[in-house]
Protein backbone atom coordinates (compact mmCIF):
# COMPACT_ATOMS: atom_id res chain seq x y z
CA UNK A 1 0.00 0.00 0.00
CA UNK A 2 1.29 3.51 -0.84
CA UNK A 3 2.38 6.08 1.66
CA UNK A 4 -0.42 8.58 2.26
CA UNK A 5 0.14 12.11 3.49
CA UNK A 6 -1.98 13.44 6.32
CA UNK A 7 -4.42 16.21 5.45
CA UNK A 8 -4.73 19.24 7.68
CA UNK A 9 -7.00 22.26 7.72
CA UNK A 10 -5.21 25.57 8.12
CA UNK A 11 -6.64 29.04 8.65
CA UNK A 12 -4.50 32.10 7.94
CA UNK A 13 -5.83 35.40 9.24
CA UNK A 14 -4.26 38.82 8.80
CA UNK A 15 -4.67 42.33 7.51
CA UNK A 16 -4.60 43.15 3.81
CA UNK A 17 -1.17 43.05 2.08
CA UNK A 18 0.72 41.27 4.87
CA UNK A 19 1.68 38.19 2.81
CA UNK A 20 -0.94 35.59 3.73
CA UNK A 21 -1.08 34.07 0.24
CA UNK A 22 2.69 34.19 -0.21
CA UNK A 23 3.31 32.52 3.15
CA UNK A 24 0.67 29.86 2.49
CA UNK A 25 2.10 29.18 -0.97
CA UNK A 26 5.62 28.75 0.41
CA UNK A 27 4.32 26.42 3.11
CA UNK A 28 2.52 24.22 0.58
CA UNK A 29 5.63 24.14 -1.63
CA UNK A 30 8.00 23.29 1.25
CA UNK A 31 5.69 20.49 2.42
CA UNK A 32 5.71 18.94 -1.07
CA UNK A 33 2.20 19.90 -2.11
CA UNK A 34 3.43 21.57 -5.32
CA UNK A 35 6.31 20.23 -7.38
CA UNK A 36 9.14 22.37 -8.71
CA UNK A 37 8.04 21.94 -12.34
CA UNK A 38 4.66 23.54 -11.59
CA UNK A 39 6.33 26.47 -9.81
CA UNK A 40 8.67 27.03 -12.78
CA UNK A 41 5.69 27.03 -15.15
CA UNK A 42 4.02 29.87 -13.23
CA UNK A 43 7.26 31.87 -12.92
CA UNK A 44 7.47 32.27 -16.73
Amino acid sequence: MGKEKAHINLVVIGHVDVGKSTTTGHLIYKCGGIDKRTIEKFEQ
